[in-house]
């Protein structure tokens, strides 16, 4: 195996503990050109789409490349930010905003980046950065809070890619899931709340999930288990009653059978009983994109209006909502045990770090 070049070794260096937020992905641009690579990158992941990969490759090359980034596009122009996707400018600011509250509570050495598992930047050249930056420690922690083989897996799969090519390796940890956390179960009901408390509440909250196969469930997935264990307590937080609430699935894509109950077909039912008004949110996005702007906030919202409902509201996801910054960064803390200093410790670690140096020039080391 050729292994990556490292890092020129600089002796004395101070050691980083470094987080990785990592995200989904996003196409470069709103553009057919710009989602092809992007959707074939993608779709080509064996994680994303289990079924024979000559089948699939035939499927993938043949028809969904050549009529897909059209559409794909024309639904990302609807929701485009300024310069970048709604996702990749939210989850930049995640990052950001993660590194400034754990810059007030952790004393040792510490870099916050992120990085989009399809897209750009990427897992292995961010990761890649971070190691030359002097990071030896590093959290792979992801945007996912409900575990599924489709997402969370597969970024693990690429950090580890990248490891396994590296010579020099540093320690990776990696956060599996957090969706029942109550961090994060607080701050999806505050920032519902909060919303609720400047537009009123709805007679019925549909809580929509990400959608995925149902084999995937029947093959050991826990993801249809993780998202109604966060519904539940989220209702309770919220204090719903089991009317007063709906827990759904969206994005489906080709003829299998997905979980259910289907977001698009529960809004419409909805709509038809005479549900005046229903609000939706998507405790499962930690950050507003595609599915949640365009497929809910736009369709779903001329589905129940189109079936016979008045009022709809989608209600953004957890974004840069300052009750989820904490509760990443206490779910970031819980991951980094022993990794980091909280208690004063910098001076002493600066001066074993100096004393190190010290003595490997004085045995004839360059730098």
């Amino acid at each position: 195996m050729s292994y990556l070049k490292e890092p020129d070794y600089v002796h004395g260096q101070a050691a980083r503990t470094g987080i990785l937020l990592v995200n989904l992905g996003t196409p470069a641009a709103p553009t057919a050109q710009a989602l092809r690579p992007y959707l074939k990158e993608f779709l080509s992941d064996p994680r994303v789409v289990e079924i024979p990969r000559l089948v699939w490759w035939l499927i993938l090359n043949g028809i969904i490349l050549n009529t897909r980034p059209k559409k794909s596009a024309e639904k990302y122009a609807a929701i485009w930010a300024a310069d970048s996707s709604p996702l990749r400018v939210h989850t930049e600011k995640q990052a950001t905003l993660l590194r400034g509250w754990l810059g007030e509570k952790i004393t040792s050495p510490l870099k916050v980046e992120y990085a989009m598992r399809y897209g750009q930047p990427s897992i292995p050249a961010t990761l890649a950065r971070m190691k030359a930056e002097g990071c030896e420690r590093i959290l792979i922690l992801p945007a996912y809070p409900q575990y599924a083989a489709s997402s969370t897996a597969t970024a693990f799969d690429m950090a580890f890619a990248w490891l396994q090519k590296t010579r020099n390796q540093p320690a990776l940890r990696t956060l599996k899931h957090y969706h029942d956390h109550p961090a994060y179960i607080q701050a999806l009901a505050a920032n519902i709340r909060d919303d609720w408390q400047r537009n009123g509440r709805p007679d019925v909250l549909v809580m929509s999930f990400h959608g995925v196969p149902r084999y995937t469930l029947e093959k050991g997935d826990p993801y249809h288990c993780e998202c109604q264990k966060t519904g539940r307590l989220l209702a309770a937080a919220l204090g719903l009653e089991p009317q007063q609430y709906r827990l759904t699935f969206q994005s489906r894509f080709g003829r299998a059978e997905w979980i259910q109950p289907y977001t698009d077909k529960t809004l419409a039912a909805l709509g038809k009983e005479g549900v005046k008004r229903v609000d939706v949110v998507a405790p499962g996005f930690t950050a507003d994109c595609l599915e949640t702007l365009e497929e809910l906030a736009m369709e779903g919202r001329d589905t129940f209006l189109e079936a016979g409902g008045q009022e709809f509201r989608y209600i953004p996801a957890l974004n840069e909502h300052p009750q989820w910054i904490a509760a990443l960064g206490q779910i970031a803390l819980e991951n980094l045990g022993g990794w980091v200093s909280l208690d004063g410790e910098r001076n002493a670690d600066e001066e074993a770090r100096q004393t190190s140096r010290r003595m490997a020039l004085n045995l004839g080391a360059r730098n």
